[in-house]
């Protein structure tokens, strides 16, 4: 590979402001440079279906001659968290690449990105026998991974995928990840003065809290998470609040567990409503949906053996975090997420390294391969 073009790709398309819902430019970018390795590409029209400026980008490369292996996907994403404008990584002497600290460095998922394309510019470059690869590189992951949701999957035909958008060292991979629930529930109390009549009120915050004093946050039941991520309600500070709502989600391996947990919240929330003479509004949505690889899946199988071939330690595990690959298995597609150098993700701390970008280039490459190649 090219060190110097890898970095450079790098640099480049991080300073590419790309945040969900406004990937245009990062996407004609993408487009650009897929048309230079002469690779066939298409974008969808999710862009328009999600208030978006930007659609999904699809990219085709046909196998080597001779080569009969069944194609395989490559994925990540093209969007990236705030805060992201004027971002500009800085590669120090020791190979670790930052941001200038007051914006996100971007290497989630610009690191997946740039390996992908210098693999492809790589094989072609060197004629190296490959396997009918297909690309897509979705827009809004960072929203629970709109933009994959929505995907044109009859354009897919490959049944293995690979998305590079893992934290940890090259060679770790998830092969399961959880639902996630996300919730919107609105008490409605009885607004009153709160100093010349304030038992005439009902306070709706207070109700509330009652409700979120009973459900501890964090890790409540072993294998499920509980966050209460946001709360708002009140008029003014001499207004008994008529109003309070809060939102928030839960995670978990397991999908029953998810509903189950459910379950619960929601009747501790009716139950603080109706002793209070209160009502209440409940909205839920399941936004990605728990999977699980069998580690004896031919997608894993050839990870393994990547790996040993380029003596990477390997590391199978299920992660909390959500990726495209959710929606990947919902179509049939068996696919793993690859760590790919992005770490503090997130964060203005966000930092990547030149060698993990050239180490996880080369594992890719192989993944790549034919199947008689690994």
């Amino acid at each position: 590979m090219n060190t110097n073009r890898l970095w450079e790709t790098f640099h480049a398309l991080t300073a590419i402001d790309s945040p969900s819902y406004k990937e245009r430019q990062f996407c004609d970018a993408m487009k650009t440079r897929l048309a230079a390795l002469d690779v066939e590409y298409y974008e969808d029209e999710v862009g328009q279906q999600i208030g978006g400026n930007s659609g999904n980008l699809y990219g085709y490369i046909p196998g080597s001659a001779g080569t009969d292996s069944p194609p395989v996907l490559f994925s990540a994403h093209m969007d990236t968290v705030e805060p992201s404008g004027g971002k500009n990584a800085v590669l120090q002497d020791n190979g670790i690449i930052v941001s200038e600290g007051d914006t996100i460095l971007g290497a989630d998922d610009v690191a997946g990105l740039a390996i992908i394309l210098e693999a492809v510019t790589c094989i072609k470059e060197q004629g190296l026998p490959h396997r009918p690869i297909e690309l897509l590189f979705p827009v809004a992951e960072e929203k629970y991974v709109l933009g994959s949701e929505l995907a044109e999957y009859d354009r897919l035909h490959a049944k293995e995928a690979y998305t590079l958008d893992l934290t940890g060292e090259i060679g770790e991979a998830a092969n399961a990840a959880p639902t996630v629930l996300s919730f919107t529930i609105t008490i409605k109390g009885k607004a009153a003065h709160a100093g010349f009549a304030p038992s005439e009120g009902i306070n709706a915050i207070l109700i509330a809290s009652k409700a979120v004093a009973q459900l501890p946050q964090g890790e409540p039941k072993q294998g499920l998470t509980f966050n209460i991520g946001t709360i708002s309600g009140g008029e003014a500070d001499n207004i008994v609040s008529e109003f309070c709502t809060i939102s928030g989600e839960i995670r978990s391996l397991s999908h029953d567990k998810v509903l189950k947990y459910w379950e619960h919240v929601t009747s501790l929330f009716k139950k603080e409503a109706e002793n209070a003479g209160a009502s209440v509004e409940i909205s839920h949505e399941i936004q990605i949906t728990a999977y699980e690889i069998p580690l004896t899946a031919p997608v894993v199988r050839r990870f393994q053996e990547a790996c040993a071939d380029l003596d990477i330690p390997c590391n199978i595990h299920s992660t909390l975090g959500g990726s495209d690959n959710n929606n990947f298995t919902l179509h049939g597609i068996s696919g793993l997420v690859m760590a790919c150098s992005m770490h503090d993700v997130h964060s203005t701390r966000e930092w990547s390294r030149l060698e993990e970008l050239e180490s996880c280039t080369q594992l890719v490459m192989k993944l790549m391969a034919p199947d008689d190649s690994i």
